[in-house]
């Protein structure tokens, strides 16, 4: 027995639930829409250093104080990707270090990316995601 599609069958009803239960998935929040939107939003949450990478190591920018993979966690990561241009891609990481320090460190995505960047990312064991509609923020 074949169930007919038609505008008023119950499977016809159905698919239009299915579909618009797969529209209805929980909203992106408006500070993941831009970069500079989520790095304030991060500093809000208390990520208010700037790291960047040298010789191996995870740079506080505003202290010089550095860490080793060992001592770095990323407790959240977005990428975002530019409207027309590839090289316009970019991922921010959300990190806390061993002693508490808390910021974000932003790079490029796919081609555009540093190389010592993603090197050290690579050596960090401690990475995690939080899904959207479970996050606090």
């Amino acid at each position: 027995m074949q169930i007919q599609a038609g505008a008023s069958s119950p499977a016809f009803f159905f698919t239009l639930k299915l579909r618009y239960m797969n529209t209805q998935t929980a909203p992106t929040p408006a500070y993941l829409k831009t970069l500079v939107d989520c790095e304030n939003k991060m500093r809000q949450d208390g990520y208010k250093e700037n790291f960047g990478v040298k010789e191996d190591k995870l740079c506080a920018l505003s202290t010089g104080k550095t860490y080793t993979p060992e001592e770095t966690t990323i407790v959240n990561f977005f990428r975002f990707e530019g409207q027309s241009d590839p090289a316009d891609n970019a991922i921010m990481y959300v990190i806390e270090t061993k002693d508490g320090t808390k910021g974000t460190l932003v790079d490029g995505y796919g081609p555009s990316s540093e190389p010592d960047t993603s090197q050290f990312i690579v050596k960090v064991e401690n990475i995690h995601k939080k899904a959207n509609n479970t996050e606090k923020r």
